[in-house]
Order: C-alpha cells, then sequence, then structure tokens
C-alpha cells in the first residue's frame, strides 16, 4: 500500500523595495536643479575667475548632473558673501566662495564677521596662494639684513584692514628670495607666521557649504570637487586661462581652520594687535 504523500511548497515573495539610500536620494535630488556658487568678489576678478571655469565642469561629477552658476555677492572684502552662507538654507544648492583670511579675522574679533568658520562644511580649494613682500630700490633696503639694520620703520603698502595684503606686509615662491618662516628666532614667532601669513593664504581660495548641510550631500559635493580638481578638461581650460592649481581636500582646508582655532591666547593678542586698527 502506498500512501500518497502531498509536498506542500510554501513560496515567500521578498519584496525589494526601490533604493532609498542617500547615494539614491541626492541623485534623485540634484537631478534637474540648480547649484549657486555665491562669490563675494566681482566679477573679473581672481575669485570669480576660479569659480567660473570650476563651475563649468563640476557638475559632470555630481550624481544628477545639476547646472552649476556662479552668482556674485560684494561687500566688505567678502564678509557679506560669508555672513550669507552661514545662515543660507543648509540643502547642498549653495556654495560659498570668500576670502580664507576671514578665518584670521574672526579670531582677532573682528565686528562684521556674523558666522563660526569651525561650523562652515569645506569643500577644498583649488590653489594655494603664496604671499610675497616687495621693496623698491627707492627704499634704501636691498637685502633682508638692511631691513633688519633699518634705523625706522620700512613702509609696506597694503589694501583696506582684514584684506590679506594688508595682513600679510603687517606680520614665496621666487629664487633666493628668503621666507620670513626661516628667519624666524623663537617658537612663537613662527606659530605667529604662520598662523598669521601661510594658513590663510593656503586656504584664500576655499569653497564652502552651509553649517547643517546633510553629510550625504556634502560628501557628494567633496568627492566632486576633488573630481573636477583632477579633471582633463578642467585642467585643460585652467591652463589656457593661466590660472594655477595646487588644490587641497575639504578634509586638509577643515583641518588648516581647526589649527587656526588652536593657537594659545598670548599669540592670538599679540596678532590682533598688529592686524587691528588701532581706533
Amino acid at each position: 500500500m502506498f500512501r500518497s504523500v502531498s509536498l506542500i511548497l510554501l513560496a515567500f515573495v521578498i519584496s525589494v523595495p526601490e533604493r532609498t539610500d542617500a547615494a539614491s536620494v541626492d541623485q534623485d535630488f540634484y537631478r534637474g536643479r540648480n547649484v549657486r556658487i555665491i562669490v563675494g568678489f566681482a566679477a573679473g576678478g581672481g575669485f570669480d575667475a576660479y569659480a567660473r571655469v570650476i563651475a563649468r565642469h563640476m557638475g559632470r561629477h555630481i550624481a544628477g548632473n545639476p547646472s552649476i552658476i556662479v552668482d556674485n555677492m560684494t561687500g566688505a572684502g567678502s564678509r557679506v558673501a560669508a555672513n550669507f552662507l552661514f545662515k543660507a538654507p543648509a540643502d547642498g544648492l549653495v556654495i560659498g566662495n570668500f576670502i580664507g583670511s576671514l578665518v584670521l579675522q574672526q579670531i582677532m574679533g573682528d565686528k562684521g564677521i556674523e558666522f563660526d568658520s569651525r561650523r562652515f562644511e569645506w569643500l577644498g580649494a583649488p590653489v594655494q596662494d603664496e604671499n610675497v613682500c616687495a621693496l623698491t630700490k627707492a627704499s634704501g633696503i636691498n637685502s633682508l639684513d638692511d631691513w633688519f639694520a633699518a634705523k625706522k620703520p620700512v613702509k609696506l603698502g597694503g589694501e583696506a584692514p582684514g584684506a590679506n595684503d594688508s595682513d600679510v606686509p603687517q606680520a614665496d615662491d621666487i629664487p633666493n628670495v628668503p621666507n620670513a618662516i626661516d628667519h624666524a628666532k623663537t617658537a612663537d614667532a613662527r606659530v605667529l607666521i604662520d598662523s598669521g601669513i601661510h594658513a590663510p593664504s593656503a586656504i584664500l581660495r576655499a569653497y564652502a557649504l552651509p553649517p547643517g548641510t546633510p553629510k550625504s550631500r556634502v560628501d557628494l559635493l567633496r568627492g566632486a570637487f576633488h573630481a573636477t580638481m583632477k579633471d582633463p578638461e578642467f585642467l585643460a581650460e585652467m591652463k589656457k586661462s593661466k590660472l594655477e592649481i595646487n588644490s587641497l581636500s575639504g578634509t586638509e582646508v577643515d583641518g588648516i581652520v581647526k589649527k587656526l582655532f588652536q593657537m594659545d591666547t598670548k599669540n592670538v593678542a599679540k596678532i590682533r594687535d598688529v592686524l587691528v586698527p588701532k581706533n
């Protein structure tokens, strides 16, 4: 006698939802949208020139391929743009480009600054600037030794207080020209030169996002900025435009900003005495 055995096969249908991870969401978010780069200086200048070349190429490296447009928001040595960025919507659609020496001005207590540099989400910088002080023959100074031995102060020109070209003379890639930091006689002197000249110059043309921008979008835009710096078409246009590239990543810019804020109060006071105008 054979027993009939019924086998019941249970099929489990596993529902697989559509991708909802951050990368997918952000790709959908940027598709068909415009990203604005707010430049703190007028059209036609160096900051504007870098931003417009970056804008023409960076969109290809952002998921969703958004258009990128440049808006010039001038005023107060780019403080207006920096203050605007700090309060701008943190949605990943607004990128700011203002002069990096404002970070030092914040530390010095600049009353016109309404932002905290440590809270920006830094994307990177396309180039690290170098600063050079030059004296004419009419000054009577022909060497660094002459300068050190001068009996009266040597006059140096600059821009408005708070601008990099004002800060640097107060506190160098040409052959046989001495670097100031190599002549620092104390550890404090090296800190002052590094913090007052080198660090602000390195981040002079940095790009940032408003505080609170979602991490997934920060990572996406940092990656896009980094990829743009290595893009052959971008590099070819930069070369044609005679614009240098010596980039920093967002992490590197963030590290420099944090290092500036680690100065002890004694050195901050010394720099403030030199850079902050006396009433």
